[in-house]
């Protein structure tokens, strides 16, 4: 067994990752770290994870890997501290997502670990299997370009995507564990808002990752609070580079994603209860002869497909290990 740590378990991601490695047949998990809940059980603070461990602030806690559910800025100093000791590391923030410095000052600030920025495998399974097997260093992806790439990659692949805009509808889980103005119930229940309508951070990640896959193109993203704990719908509208059909388009669709384990394919409409509390993201599509549109949807469990168990998934393939063990 590899004995893995998850620091800052005390959010809603990693105390799900706790819950997930706690289970695992393979990683045992070795640390829960939190700062102001140390001294407490993880089960007291999330009862739903049922980890009877005790939390302990981090001070250079050994293990054979570590998954780091710290705020962006806050990650990046911690994942060096645990590189130097040879500990493979799965970072749920956004510090090592970005492959340009530029890019990642102008979006996030100045980097707090330089030395070892643009060091990590974009960790998007479906897409980057073959290097996250061989990684010591992965970046989670965000949980709403997990959603929009895994719909729009077969898209992207053949080039088809001239002009897209996204709307990113999730749960309230998404904003962290930390209450806001906008987050309070009573601002979020029975309320649907836009928020970050200038500039979304995860906007230059999707640029990235499309770009990666051969198709360089300028999106529209708007993300949208929903009154719910956890869940994501991520619908884009597509204007392709030339015309499609919905043969081909099932085609693109069977071709990239028939023997993916965690992707479901379906014809109608998907919903966020459909995938809750799994590794799973449902997808469909529409192609629209009156306008020559595809309107693609892709929906996660912003929490799980969207950051925790995908961390367990990318950790599974880091180790060797069959990529759904733990996650079925």
């Amino acid at each position: 067994m590899a004995k893995v740590a998850v620091l800052g378990a005390v959010g809603y991601a990693g105390a799900i990752a706790a819950q997930i490695l706690y289970r695992h047949p393979f990683f045992e998990l070795s640390a829960v770290t939190a700062r102001a809940e140390a001294g407490q059980r993880l089960d007291d603070v999330h009862p739903k994870t049922r980890v009877p461990l005790e939390l302990e602030t981090f001070d250079g806690q050994t293990a054979d890997a570590a998954i780091v559910a710290y705020p962006h800025g806050a990650a990046a100093p911690v994942v060096a501290q645990l590189r130097e000791r040879g500990v493979r590391v799965v970072d749920l923030s956004a510090d090592f997502r970005l492959r340009d410095r530029t890019t990642y000052d102008d979006w996030y600030g100045e980097h707090k670990a330089p030395e070892i920025f643009g060091q990590g495998v974009y960790g998007l399974p479906e897409l980057n299997r073959a290097q996250i097997a061989g990684a010591d260093l992965v970046a989670n992806p965000g949980c709403y370009p997990t959603a929009a790439l895994l719909g729009l990659a077969p898209l992207a692949k053949a080039g088809l995507i001239g002009d897209v805009v996204i709307d990113g509808k999730s749960g309230v889980s998404g904003a962290g564990r930390g209450a806001t103005p906008a987050t309070h119930f009573i601002a979020a229940d029975e309320n649907v808002a836009p928020y970050k309508i200038t500039g979304h951070r995860h906007t230059p990640e999707i640029e990235q990752e499309l770009s990666a896959l051969g198709n360089d193109v300028t999106v529209t993203f708007t993300p949208y609070l929903l009154p719910l704990a956890q869940g994501e719908l991520v619908t884009s509208y597509v204007t392709p580079t030339r015309d499609v059909d919905g043969e081909e388009l099932l085609t693109l669709f069977d071709e990239l994603y028939g023997n993916e384990p965690f992707i479901e394919l379906r014809e109608g409409p998907v919903g966020v209860i459909d995938v809750r509390d799994t590794n799973y993201c449902r997808i469909s599509w529409h192609h629209d002869p009156r306008t020559g549109r595809v309107i693609v949807f892709a929906a996660i469990d912003n929490l799980w497909k969207g950051a925790a168990s995908q961390a367990v998934q990318n950790l599974n393939l880091m180790f060797g290990r069959p990529e759904t063990e733990g996650l079925r």
